[in-house]
């Protein structure tokens, strides 16, 4: 291993299952952002696409900080399409054109399942490695944000 943990190898584990778990949900979430925002049409389309920018850049500023929290743990992250396919929670989005209220629809429940994650590797790192539990933490509220501005939106 040519990156030595600070972390107990019991710790390491823990925290290397969520930080990996989080590379694949996050890279999936800056994707699913990515082609809503390319394919969206409707009257709403300009906030929409604007909101959709600000999803891309939140998953991807967090990938990179968790993927680096990775190394510096000693557990070598997988950001791998084939890897993101098999292990992201993200629902699976639909390809083409997509309507406004189709894509706020979907973004409620990917980032509902984003964020459910997210609660679940703070838990684990609890006693596991506080930094990356403290890391989980931030990276939670601004998905919550987004969650909370995405709800706002849908038509009721």
């Amino acid at each position: 291993m040519p990156i030595m943990s600070p972390l107990s190898e019991e710790a390491r584990k823990v925290t290397g299952e969520a930080l990996q778990s989080a590379v694949a949900d996050l890279v999936d979430l800056s994707l699913v952002a990515k082609q809503a925002h390319w394919n969206l049409i409707g009257p709403r389309f300009r906030s929409i696409h604007l909101q959709l920018d600000e999803i891309y850049d939140v998953a991807r500023r967090y990938t990179d900080t968790v993927a680096e929290r990775a190394t510096a743990i000693g557990v070598s992250p997988d950001g791998c399409a084939d890897t993101v396919a098999r292990e992201s929670r993200v629902p699976a989005i639909t390809k083409g054109w997509a309507k406004e209220d189709d894509v706020i629809d979907y973004f409620v429940s990917a980032l509902a399942a984003v964020v459910a994650a997210m609660r679940e590797r703070i838990d684990a790192t609890e006693r596991a490695d506080a930094v990356s539990q403290d890391l989980f933490i931030a990276a939670t509220a601004e998905l919550e944000k987004e969650y909370w501005m995405v709800q706002a939106t849908q038509q009721t």
